[in-house]
């Protein structure tokens, strides 16, 4: 499909171009066991400009991610060298805000069609001062220049792979950042899907955004899409340059590459060693600077980019970006957010004053945002936080969106909601019209007992199933400074809450009436929150173990870390039973709690006697049975207190986990 040019995004945030630097940037890992390290990148230099495409190739292991991980700013440290923005030091920061990452993986949301995604990220990045109707025109005129209009409307688990990939990008788009890192765009689409992607990231590129992929092995159509190839084998960089200077370069050391054969395997094929050990002889001509000399187009684009410069407004002109690390931000408040778009490389300044800038509100929105005022915070978020929007804005757009994704999704809520409806029915049916029965006592407290355990596996386990998948695209939308983690948590355990205790008390009080337990109100809601309670102490230790863990791993993990907090909950092991060594486990069972509340909401408060169908029924007395179970001193409130004090400490262990799995992410 053919996309419209990119500078018809005229309401877009304008930035100013970004060139990357490095020098001699090593970096190495530990080993483990080993007291060694490995070393991945072996001071290699190199340099990314704006307003041009650029591959980094390699084989498997010669360290094309580690380099892209490390210009995108997400591995800083056992790094050695120099990584300069413009010819300035990186503030990682303030780069962060600039740039986005583009993961192999489509990290989506299944349950948002392609708008709501878009207007979600409009929402987030473009911040409060930007007025609605702008926000919508940005989010339609990108959805219609990346083809997208046809599934405007679409679930992304409808999208097919090149929609997806095209999606990714809008959602990055939105703000405009001058620098886009991709991880293996391509992986999993075909040819002609291929084409089309590396296309639009062309159109991206020359239209004065800095545009960096890594590729494994690209098709001679595709290959010859780029501008520039960075090519590492071993850590080393053993080419960089010009795309149509790759073959010139090697063949001017010996390597001739056969006329039928694609350059870029023949290039991989070279550094795999299969042409015989020429890496060292290439990363000296690469040192040497050898690589410049062979390039055909190298005078004439020199000119057009310096043709191009000439015709750029003359605040691009006025001073190169300024990223410096010791910048500080004391600075006065702006009260208007700069606005216009990049311009493509060639564009005139009559267009770009006539074309980006167009009507009322582009004219009151959009003044032009010149590079000298980078630092002064006026193109990136105040001073008052370091994203676009505030906490507040942050968790009403994400409390929205989870109540949508959570609504439509059919696994978490219809069938979880049946579910509770149909095994209610069931256990109501088998345990039919016991509670009052004194001669029955021992298989109520059964029913009472399984009441609470299946509150809490089905509260646990799709939590453990369907957070990891939430934790990926939030590691996504975080590490390209969407929010906050602390708005994403928060936003997340306010908007589960409702269908949890939706779904616990449709269980509980179908349970509840069939089973003829005391309808008294003060009983049906302590058993009604000693349930609710419980559940959502379940629900925030799958949190835990989804944030934590794989889902692989949670679904082993979860299940086995329940039997020893089924064992201590005093059902099948009195209290006083219990060898004195192991009876502090019993105050760790969350369940023990759960159960023993349960029990003093039935049978507690000083009920009256219960009616008995045979001639002598020995628990007709309530205080007594509880006395058996260990329980005639069991306090409700201690009991709901201490549910609630699990609930708020795994809560916060979980909020800690995935502070901690940012962190290993950069």
């Amino acid at each position: 499909m053919a996309f419209r040019s990119l500078v018809s995004l005229t309401n877009l945030p304008k930035r100013p171009p970004i060139d990357i630097n490095f020098s001699d940037l090593a970096y190495s890992v530990s080993e483990g066991h080993k007291r060694s390290n490995k070393i991945l990148l072996k001071g290699i230099n190199g340099e990314f400009r704006s307003g041009e495409i650029t591959a980094i190739m390699g084989p498997s292991g010669a360290g094309k991610s580690t380099l892209m991980n490390i210009l995108a700013g997400y591995k800083t440290s056992s790094l050695k060298g120099l990584v300069l923005i413009n010819g300035k030091g990186r503030n990682l920061s303030k780069f962060h805000k600039l740039s986005c990452y583009i993961m192999q993986d489509d990290r989506l949301l299944p349950y948002l069609t392609v708008r709501e995604a878009m207007n979600v990220s409009a929402n987030l990045k473009l911040g409060k001062d930007i007025p609605v109707e702008l926000k919508k025109r940005i989010v339609e005129e990108i959805i219609d220049t990346l083809g997208l209009h046809d599934v405007a409307n679409t679930r992304a688990l409808n999208l097919s792979g090149g929609q997806r990939k095209r999606l990714s990008i809008a959602l990055e788009l939105v703000n405009n950042p001058p620098v886009m890192f991709f991880d293996e765009p391509t992986s999993g689409l075909d040819s002609a899907t291929c084409s089309q992607l590396i296309h639009l990231l062309q159109l991206l590129a020359h239209g004065g955004r800095t545009i960096i992929c890594t590729i494994h092995q690209p098709s001679a159509k595709i290959f010859e899409m780029f501008d520039n190839l960075y090519v590492l084998a071993e850590g080393q960089c053993i080419y960089q340059g010009p795309v149509n200077g790759l073959v010139p370069f090697l063949g001017s050391l010996g390597l001739e590459c056969p006329s039928y054969h694609n350059p870029a395997n023949y290039v991989m094929e070279v550094a795999c060693g299969e042409h015989g050990d020429w890496n060292s002889k290439l990363v000296t001509a690469v040192n040497n600077g050898s690589c410049n000399n062979y390039n055909p187009l190298s005078q004439s684009k020199s000119k057009k980019h310096v043709d191009a410069e000439d015709n750029q407004p003359a605040e691009r002109m006025v001073t190169v970006l300024s990223l410096a690390v010791d910048g500080q931000d004391d600075l006065k408040e702006s009260t208007a957010v700069k606005f216009t778009t990049i311009n493509s490389a060639g564009a005139s300044s009559s267009d770009t004053s006539g074309t980006a800038e167009t009507g009322p509100l582009a004219a009151a929105s959009r003044p032009i945002c010149t590079t000298s005022q980078l630092d002064s915070n006026e193109c990136i978020p105040r001073k008052l936080t370091d994203f676009p929007t505030s906490s507040w804005m942050q968790f009403w757009v994400l409390l929205k969106r989870t109540f949508i994704s959570i609504v439509r999704d059919q696994t978490l809520t219809h069938m979880r909601l049946l579910a509770h409806v149909i095994v209610g029915a069931l256990i109501g049916m088998i345990y039919y019209d016991i509670g009052n029965d004194a001669s029955k006592i021992v298989s109520n407290v059964g029913c009472l007992f399984f009441t609470t355990m299946f509150t809490m596996f089905t509260a646990m386990m799709p939590t453990i199933l369907t957070f990891p998948a939430e934790m990926a695209v939030f590691v996504r939308e975080h590490l390209n400074h969407w929010y906050s983690l602390e708005a994403f948590y928060f936003a997340k355990t306010v908007a589960d809450l409702p269908f949890q205790v939706l779904f616990t008390s449709v269980y509980v009080i179908v349970v509840y009436y069939l089973t003829s337990q005391p309808m008294e109100p003060k009983r049906v809601a302590m058993f009604v929150v000693i349930c609710i309670l419980t559940s959502l102490v379940a629900q925030s230790l799958g949190l835990l173990i989804g944030a934590g863990m794989s889902v692989e791993t949670g679904v082993f993990l979860g299940p086995v870390s329940t039997i020893p907090i089924i064992l201590f909950s005093g059902f099948f092991v009195n209290f006083d039973v219990i060898p004195t060594y192991l009876q502090w486990l019993t105050y760790v069972s969350y369940l023990r709690y759960g159960f023993e509340g349960a029990m003093v909401a039935v049978y507690g408060m000083n009920r009256a006697d219960l009616e008995c169908s045979k001639v002598y029924c020995h628990w007709r007395r309530t205080p007594r049975f509880l006395e058996e179970m260990s329980m005639h001193k069991a306090e409700y409130w201690i009991d709901a207190t201490a549910l609630i004090g699990f609930f708020v400490g795994l809560r916060i262990i979980a909020y800690f986990v995935l502070r901690w799995k940012l962190h290993s992410v950069r």
